[in-house]
């Protein structure tokens, strides 16, 4: 079945709710007015609970089916959008630009709230199904894990949830088109910060100083040699230095320097190498320069791993919306997602939409497609109808 046509005719709301959250974006836990829309839009649709401040800022809605205790073992299905946007200047100079200096939503969050607040109006309206809708929105989800903090107060407890799933937009996926696998679907990160503490002093005298400007260099060169010389190549990693801090003038050798940057693995035994790498790397460059080297490895959202019987119901839903051509089995991709803790607390599965020949995510010059939104809230509605068929 394709494109539900209640939803094409709510596709100009939908869409003036999306441009609406566009505009004001709010970054991890601070999503007050974001979480105020949301739960003001449910109340309005006539959810049967709504329920805020979950996860400091989450917010919950709860549509009971037309027929209590579910289909079989699953009694409640949750659905969740991510609400948070990224501390990034927006260039798309759009007529709903954000209003915010500083702030913009460059990863499609908005539109994933509004694509799951489409398909709460109209599982509200029809309550074709058994059992419960529950519809999740989720802050902090850039970095802030806010999936854990929702799943720490209870979420899944409280409203029975039985099976979970989410979404994400792609670009260069098209609009209609759905892409999903079974098993490692998005990469394990880790944060990683190398602080380095040497001697400073005048340029002219480097032979009574310890560079730490070099000895940085050092560092970013044989770390780029781990994945590269120590990773089976059948396996997958990335380490990226992304910040390297120090000095403040042209004839000043820095005390201090500092190195930042990410770790990405589909298996934590590789994660667990990567890291040893790096210690005994930072161990052998401080030997050699006489400079104090630490190294902070910090593991921090696991690997988001799709259970294969939600996978196969997902994978079918989406067929079902946007037809046997237009859904892939896509390879894992390298960035993180936190809904990987909700897939630790209960079966579920991760499936990306498409976004179209848009910006790369986190870019100052994205935008989610609104034409994505009736593939996106036509596929959750779908979702609980079949898995909670009435």
């Amino acid at each position: 079945m394709p494109i539900v046509n209640r939803v094409a005719d709510l596709q100009p709301e939908i869409q003036a709710w999306r441009r609406d959250i566009h505009e004001h974006p709010e970054l991890l836990y601070d999503v007050h007015r974001t979480a105020a829309f949301v739960a003001d839009r449910l109340r309005e649709f006539g959810c049967d609970e709504v329920a805020t401040g979950i996860g400091k800022t989450g917010v919950v809605g709860v549509i009971k089916g037309k027929r209590p205790g579910g289909n079989g073992d699953v009694k409640a299905v949750g659905l969740r959008a991510d609400m948070d946007a990224l501390p990034i200047q927006e260039a798309t100079n759009l007529a709903y630009a954000s209003k915010t200096p500083g702030k913009m939503h460059a990863c499609g969050h908005d539109g994933h709230t509004a694509m799951l607040l489409g398909a709460a109006r109209y599982l509200a309206e029809t309550r074709n199904f058994a059992g419960d809708a529950v519809v999740i929105f989720q802050p902090a989800e850039e970095g802030g894990a806010g999936a854990a903090a929702m799943i720490k107060d209870g979420l899944m407890d409280r409203f029975a949830i039985d099976q979970v799933y989410g979404m994400h937009n792609v670009p260069s996926l098209p609009v209609g088109s759905f892409a999903i696998r079974p098993g490692p679907m998005m990469a394990a990160t880790a944060s990683v910060d190398i602080l380095i503490e040497g001697r400073g002093g005048h340029a002219a005298k480097p032979h009574r100083c310890i560079d730490t400007l070099l000895v940085g260099a050092q560092l970013v060169t044989a770390m780029q040699q781990v994945v590269s010389r120590n990773v089976d190549p059948l396996d997958s990693a990335v380490l990226s230095l992304c910040q390297f801090n120090t000095g403040n003038a042209r004839n000043v050798i820095p005390q201090t320097a500092e190195i930042r940057g990410t770790v990405r693995t589909l298996k934590r035994d590789v994660a667990n190498m990567v890291e040893k790498r790096m210690h005994e790397i930072c161990n052998g460059v401080a030997q050699m320069t006489g400079a104090n080297v630490k190294l902070k490895f910090e593991h921090f959202y696991p690997v988001t791993m799709n259970h294969p019987a939600q996978t196969e119901i997902a994978a079918r839903v989406a067929r079902e919306v946007a037809g046997d051509a237009n859904v892939y089995e896509n390879p894992p991709m390298m960035g993180g997602e936190d809904f990987s803790y909700m897939l630790q607390a209960r079966p579920g599965a991760f499936i990306f939409c498409g976004n179209g020949d848009s910006a790369e995510l986190h870019h100052p010059a994205y935008n989610f497609d609104d034409e994505a939104i009736l593939h996106g809230s036509s596929y959750w509605i779908r979702l609980v109808e079949n898995t909670l068929a009435a």
